[in-house]
Formats: C-alpha cells, sequence, structure tokens
C-alpha cells in the first residue's frame, strides 16, 4: 500500500472495491442483455436461459453466509482478490463455453466465487471508516453495484458486432489482470489500538458461535425481518416495473423499458450518495441517525411506490418511481453500518452474508408470485401496492432496532 495518511487511504480502499463492485455486477448480468446471440450459438429454451441466472442466484445466496464467515475467519483482503481472480476466471471461461451443461457449471461456480466478495468487501471499508465518514463510504461503494448492473448492457453491444463470446474475454481478462493489481494495493485495515475491535483478530471467529451470536439477538432479528421484507418490495419493483409501465402507459417495450429503469437506476445512485453524507452528519449528535435516515427514507418511499401503481400518468408514475428509488437507496448505504452498531465485530461479514441470502431468496419468491399473479389475471399494480405496505412495515421494524451501548467511554459508537 502506498505510503499515505490513514484518512487517504481508506478512501483509497473505496476506490479500489469500487471498479471491483462494478465488475461484481457486471459480470453477472452481462449474460442476461444477450439472450438472442446466445441462444443462437447455443440453442437453448428459455426455461434453460433463465436458469443460467436462477442457478446463479440459488448458489449465491445460499453460500452467502459461508462466505461472509470466511471473510471473518480469513484475511479479508486476500478473500476478495481471490474471488475476483476466480470469478473473473470463470467469466473469461463462460465466454469459451460450447453447450449449455457447460454454462451451467461455470455459472453455478461463479455463484460460489462472487458470494465471497460483498461480505468482506463491507466489513474492510467498515473496518477502515470507523468514525463519520462509514455511511457515505459504504454509499459510495454501493453506487458501483448500479454502474455495474447499467454497464451489463455493453454486452449485449458487444455480442452483436463481435460475437456472444467478446464481453466475457474482454471483461474477464480485464478483472484477471486487475486482480493481479490489488494483490499490491489491497491490505486489511491495521489494528492500531485497544478500543479497535472492529478489526478483530480474523482467527478469533467460529461459525457456530457467530450463528449463535447473530440470531440471539433481538436486534439482528429484527434487521433480517427487515431486510428480507425489503427485498420483497425491491424485486417486486425491479421485476415487473418495466411489464407495468408497457401495459398501464401503453407504451413500446423499448421506452418501457427504459422509463422503468434508467430513472430508478440513477435516482438509486443520487441516494446512495445523500442517505451516507446524511447519516454520517446526523451521527455525530443522534446515535441512532444511521437507523433512523433509511427509516425515514421508507416512508417516503411507500407512498411514491403507491402513486406508481395508482396513476394513469407516464410524468407521475416516472416521479413516483424515481422517488422511490432515491429513498429506499438509504438503506443500502446504511446497511452495514447498522450491522456494525448491533453485532458482535468479530462476525459482521457473517451477519451481512446471513442478510444476502434472505434477502436473495424472497427475492426470487416473489418474482415467482409476480408471475403467478399475472397468469391468474391478477394486475401487476396489485403487487406494487403490497410492496408500498411492505415498505411502511420495513420502516416500522427498522425503528425498532436499537444499536448496542459503546463498550467503553473511549471506543466509537459505530467500532
Amino acid at each position: 500500500m502506498p505510503d499515505t495518511s490513514p484518512r487517504s487511504t481508506a478512501w483509497l480502499i473505496v476506490g479500489v472495491l469500487w471498479v471491483v463492485a462494478a465488475l461484481n455486477y457486471l459480470d453477472r448480468i452481462m449474460v442476461t442483455t444477450m439472450r438472442d446471440s446466445l441462444t443462437t450459438a447455443i440453442p437453448m429454451t428459455d426455461a434453460q436461459f433463465g436458469l443460467l441466472t436462477s442457478v446463479f442466484l440459488w448458489v449465491y445466496g445460499l453460500l452467502s453466509p459461508f462466505a461472509g464467515f470466511l471473510a471473518d475467519r480469513f484475511n479479508r483482503s486476500r478473500l476478495i482478490i481471490g474471488s475476483l481472480f476466480i470469478w473473473s476466471s470463470l467469466t473469461w471461461l463462460t465466454g469459451h463455453a460450447r453447450t449449455f451443461e457447460q454454462l451451467i457449471v461455470v455459472r453455478a461456480l461463479m455463484g460460489v466465487s462472487e458470494a465471497a466478495y460483498l461480505p468482506a468487501a463491507l466489513a474492510l471499508i467498515a473496518d477502515y471508516h470507523r468514525g463519520p465518514t462509514r455511511s457515505l463510504a459504504t454509499g459510495i461503494h454501493m453506487t458501483g453495484l448500479s454502474v455495474g448492473s447499467a454497464l451489463g448492457g455493453v454486452g449485449g453491444w458487444l455480442a452483436e458486432r463481435h460475437g456472444w463470446s467478446a464481453a466475457f474475454d474482454v471483461f474477464g481478462l480485464f478483472g484477471i489482470g486487475y486482480a493481479l493489481v490489488l494483490v499490491f494495493m489491497l491490505k486489511d485495515a491495521p489494528r492500531d489500538g485497544a478500543d479497535d475491535l472492529s478489526a478483530a483478530a480474523p482467527q478469533q471467529a467460529r461459525l457456530g458461535e457467530a450463528l449463535r451470536s447473530l440470531f440471539g439477538s433481538g436486534a439482528f432479528l429484527l434487521l433480517l425481518a427487515f431486510w428480507s421484507l425489503l427485498g420483497v418490495a425491491g424485486w417486486a419493483v425491479i421485476g415487473w416495473m418495466p411489464t407495468y409501465f408497457k401495459e398501464n402507459f401503453h407504451i413500446e417495450q423499448g421506452a418501457a423499458g427504459i422509463s422503468a429503469t434508467a430513472y430508478l437506476y440513477t435516482a438509486a445512485m443520487l441516494g446512495k450518495l445523500i442517505g451516507g453524507a446524511w447519516a454520517d452528519r446526523w451521527s455525530r449528535t443522534q446515535p441512532r441517525a444511521r437507523i433512523l435516515v433509511p427509516a425515514l427514507g421508507l416512508f417516503i418511499a411507500a407512498p411514491a411506490v403507491l402513486l406508481v401503481a395508482k396513476t394513469s400518468l407516464l410524468a407521475l408514475g416516472i416521479a413516483g418511481l424515481s422517488i422511490y428509488g432515491l429513498t429506499r437507496a438509504f438503506s443500502e448505504a446504511n446497511l452495514m453500518p447498522i450491522l456494525c452498531q448491533i453485532s458482535d465485530p468479530r462476525y459482521r461479514a457473517t451477519g451481512y452474508g446471513v442478510l444476502n441470502m434472505f434477502g436473495t431468496i424472497v427475492g426470487g419468491i416473489t418474482i415467482y408470485i409476480g408471475g403467478a399473479m399475472r397468469d391468474a389475471h391478477v394486475n401487476v399494480s396489485l403487487l406494487f401496492t403490497i410492496a408500498a405496505a411492505g415498505l411502511l412495515g420495513c420502516a416500522i421494524l427498522l425503528i425498532w432496532v436499537k444499536p448496542n451501548a459503546p463498550r467503553n467511554a473511549g471506543a466509537n459508537r459505530d467500532s
């Protein structure tokens, strides 16, 4: 690591991990943007094509708690580098698959390797940002996920012009090269004092003890219920809003897709920055600021989604969706900082992995239920009305979460 001040080093960590975060989502999403090119080269049914993403999500979600434990048990930075190197290699291998069976195997393995990244990365950022910069640092990092999602369309563009495997070659090799660079740049946070429990010795972590500690905490159970319910609302919007825009506002598929995603992701990126900065600033005087900011955001997001469900005007639909994207994103910027306030510092990556698993599982269930509702000829607007009610429930659950008392007078309450 270059010889820099602790403060600049902490922000450098956020910067280098931002690129990894973008690659994390870009590499997983690219396959969905090149359906025609891929199915022409490797014949498969629509169900099989959907399975390429489903298998990834199932493996990714189920392994997230164990991946989080690895980040608590071993060196976080080495785990991040190894995860990036492996999933980038698998991205490159994806472009060289020649059968559907080969694609499925590679996608499942990618779910294993990518699961190791997010809990380790957010825990490492929390280790470096132990004071009033933690939420903003987390929010900035999370914008990388949004950019990676938005750049997923590059895969389809490259597939049209250079063949379906080109994008996997380009981004796979780039990720491999970047992992090698990180070997010299990315280090775990130093343990520089007795009060520094946020960088507790990795060898202290035990999986059984970690799970008992987490599930024995009422605050963590509330946070788990909050994040799972938020996943229901979030995946309902992501999975079915483009279809709803097309049918409700009577616009073409392309225009509906852009209207339902471009405004949402742009607003969400802004919301992650605003929610992080606001929580950091307020936390100087209000110990529960990182909890209250996302709760307030959700109280605004709920009527915004209800507006989308009830209006017949496209402009109001876009306005409601943008407000939802902006204010819901406050939660993403503050989830790990909240976890740092309520959990044993030795198990925060494990805790995030558990949250990630439940969020992914309920997301898949929600998308399926949305499809079942459409098969039963139920208007999708009902799903968004339910989502709005869920957002209000999320806000109430979050308000009940109480942070742990500071361990001693000299310790930072966010450590």
